[in-house]
């Protein structure tokens, strides 16, 4: 595949806390909407559930932490999956909204977990349960809990592909710095999907024939120098997704991620790629990085956002445009992005 660099604009429009009259429809103006959360305590509550059902998505996909659990017994993970469930809010979207996601780090059941974790397969089946995956299911009977989903509308197709970047993630190097936990490891060294995981991405992206493709991942792609948890902590594994993505010639390839406590748009040009790769974190949904005094991130749009909100993205077929925004309570919009693809 030849290799060349389009510069296309980021159209980024950052609103001073615009909200609706109460009543006032959030639907989708798109042809396909997302919606998409993380870091979410079943026991504190959520405000953001009816605001969520008001965008009218087409899917709500959990981003990681639903519950925060931190342990190794998949009993007491269970029981609060099944009390998220019982949440009113929730239960509506239910009702009314297909759920899919991935976990993160504190519903996986260790914080920070990687591959060492001693419970993770049982804990891969409550999640599971959680999900409403069928027994029959490929992820009942493998390791990991990522998957392809495909929603096909008259206008066009969306490719949803959930990763694991728990089950499979190799330790991480303590760093030295002051205010920092982690640090870049060596290169080529240590692995966040796996063997396996990636050969299964690989084939995701290059067979697919979707107009857009979501990569879900718990932690951030593109935000690398926080020293927290991020892909950039194994900087070949960064690389490689690059490749990856460039060279299956998938269409508007899109990462959505969490973990954080905040909200942010990230975004930078890949070789081969014809669009921006845009890594849109929303996190939190029920408590966030309130003393956020800020932090480097070379590929930041605009400003982050430390409210409780929720993320959601309108695609338009036609366009080949997608509308990213950042919701907070009773439809606030804390920050919009507009991309073409």
């Amino acid at each position: 595949m030849k290799k060349y660099i389009f510069a296309i604009p980021i159209f980024l429009v950052l609103l001073a806390c615009k909200s609706l009259p109460t009543g006032e429809s959030l639907q989708s103006q798109g042809d396909f909407t997302i919606t998409f959360g993380s870091c979410n305590k079943h026991n504190v509550r959520n405000k953001l559930w009816d605001d969520v059902l008001a965008a009218n998505p087409d899917v709500w996909i959990w981003g990681g932490d639903i519950v925060y659990a931190d342990t190794s017994d998949p009993s007491e993970i269970a029981a609060m999956y099944t009390a998220q469930r019982e949440v009113p809010g929730y239960r509506a979207l239910l009702e009314k909204i297909p759920v899919i996601g991935t976990w993160d780090d504190h519903d996986y059941g260790l914080n920070d977990g990687g591959e060492e974790f001693v419970s993770k397969k049982d804990s891969q089946q409550v999640f599971l349960d959680f999900l409403g995956v069928e027994r029959d299911d490929p992820r009942r009977d493998r390791e990991g809990v990522y998957a392809s989903h495909e929603y096909v509308r008259p206008e066009g197709k969306i490719k949803i592909l959930v990763l694991d970047t728990r089950y499979f993630r190799t330790p991480l190097t303590p760093a030295e710095e002051k205010g920092k936990r982690y640090r870049p490891g060596t290169y080529g060294e240590g692995t966040i999907l796996g063997e396996a995981q990636w050969s299964w991405l690989h084939g995701e992206l290059e067979n697919s024939d979707a107009d857009f493709n979501v990569i879900v991942s718990s932690i951030q792609v593109l935000s690398a120098e926080h020293g927290f948890e991020t892909w950039g902590n194994f900087p070949a594994e960064v690389d490689k997704l690059k490749r990856t993505i460039a060279d299956s010639g998938a269409k508007g390839v899109i990462i959505l991620s969490g973990d954080r406590h905040i909200s942010e748009f990230s975004s930078t040009s890949v070789d081969g790629l014809s669009f921006p790769l845009v890594d849109f974190t929303s996190s939190g949904l029920t408590h966030v990085y309130t003393s956020y005094s800020g932090e480097p991130n070379p590929f930041r749009k605009g400003e982050v956002v430390s409210k409780k909100s929720f993320g959601a993205l309108e695609f338009d077929f036609e366009t080949k445009r997608v509308h990213f925004r950042m919701v907070g309570d009773r439809g606030e919009v804390l920050g919009e992005l507009w991309q073409p693809y």
